[in-house]
C-alpha cells in the first residue's frame, strides 16, 4: 500500500455546516452578505473579503465559545481520522477559514491533535475582531487568506502523495494539485470538469469506505475512479 498525506477542508466537509458563517449569521450586520456577493462575483478575493467580514464581528469571546458550543462535525470524521492515521497516512485541516473555531469544534470531539492549516482569528478588543493570513501565498490565483494549492504543492515537494478531502470554492485550485480527490457538493462538478482524478462522496462514512481502495492503488485508475464516483452518486 502506498501511503498518503490527506489534506482535508473543514467547512462544509468537516462540520455539518460552514462555520464561519455561521458566526457571521450570528454576529455581524447584513453589510458581510454584500462583501460575500462581490467575492462570488469576482470582484475581491476571499482574503479581502474574509477580513472585512471579520472586522464587522460583534462579539465577546464567551459569545463566541457559546456559539460554536452549539456547532456539530460529520459524525463518522472521527473514525476517518482513526482509519487513516492506522494506515500510516498524514491528516491536516486545511481551511480558508478561522482557526480558532476549527480548533474549538475539533477540540470538542478530542480531535484537537490535528495539524490546522487556517486563517488566524485574533481578538482586537473586547468585542472586536481582526482576521490574519500566515498561510497566504502572493501567486495565489484567487487571492485566497489559505492558498490551498501552496499547501498541496508544499506536500508533493516533501515526496508525499496528496488526497485532497473537500466541497466547494476554496477547494478548486487544490484539487488540480491532488493527486486524488474525495469531493463533496461544487468540487465533484468542478473535478469532472477540469477532469481531475475523483470520487464523490456523501460524508466521511463514503471516505471511510473506499480509503482502502486508494491506498491499494485500485482509485487511480479513471475506469475504476468513475465507477466509484457514478456508485457513490446514485440516489
Amino acid at each position: 500500500m502506498t501511503s498518503w498525506n490527506i489534506l482535508c477542508d473543514f467547512d462544509g466537509t468537516i462540520s455539518v455546516e460552514d462555520v464561519t458563517d455561521s458566526l457571521l449569521d450570528r454576529f455581524a450586520p447584513p453589510a458581510w452578505q454584500v462583501l460575500e456577493r462581490a467575492w462570488r462575483a469576482g470582484r475581491i478575493g476571499s482574503a479581502e473579503c474574509m477580513a472585512g467580514q471579520v472586522a464587522l464581528l460583534d462579539a465577546s469571546r464567551p459569545e463566541l465559545d457559546a456559539h460554536l458550543a452549539e456547532l456539530r462535525i460529520d459524525p463518522a470524521f472521527p473514525q476517518f481520522v482513526k482509519a487513516a492515521v492506522a494506515a500510516g497516512c498524514t491528516l491536516r485541516v486545511v481551511s480558508d477559514g478561522l482557526d480558532l473555531a476549527i480548533r474549538a469544534v475539533l477540540a470538542r470531539y478530542r480531535l484537537d491533535h490535528l495539524p490546522v492549516l487556517a486563517n488566524r482569528l485574533v481578538q482586537a478588543g473586547p468585542r472586536q475582531w481582526r482576521l490574519e493570513t500566515p498561510f497566504a501565498d502572493p501567486h495565489c490565483r484567487v487571492g485566497s487568506g489559505h492558498c490551498k494549492c501552496a499547501s498541496a504543492v508544499r506536500e508533493h515537494n516533501r515526496h508525499h502523495r496528496v488526497l485532497l478531502v473537500g466541497d466547494g470554492a476554496s477547494d478548486f485550485c487544490a484539487a488540480g494539485e491532488a493527486d486524488f480527490v474525495f469531493a463533496k457538493h461544487r468540487l465533484i462538478e468542478h473535478c469532472r470538469q477540469a477532469d481531475i482524478p475523483h470520487v464523490s462522496i456523501v460524508g466521511f462514512t463514503d471516505a471511510i469506505a473506499l480509503l482502502p481502495a486508494l491506498l491499494a492503488g485500485e482509485l487511480t485508475t479513471p475506469s475504476r475512479a468513475l465507477a466509484h464516483d457514478a456508485t457513490l452518486s446514485s440516489p
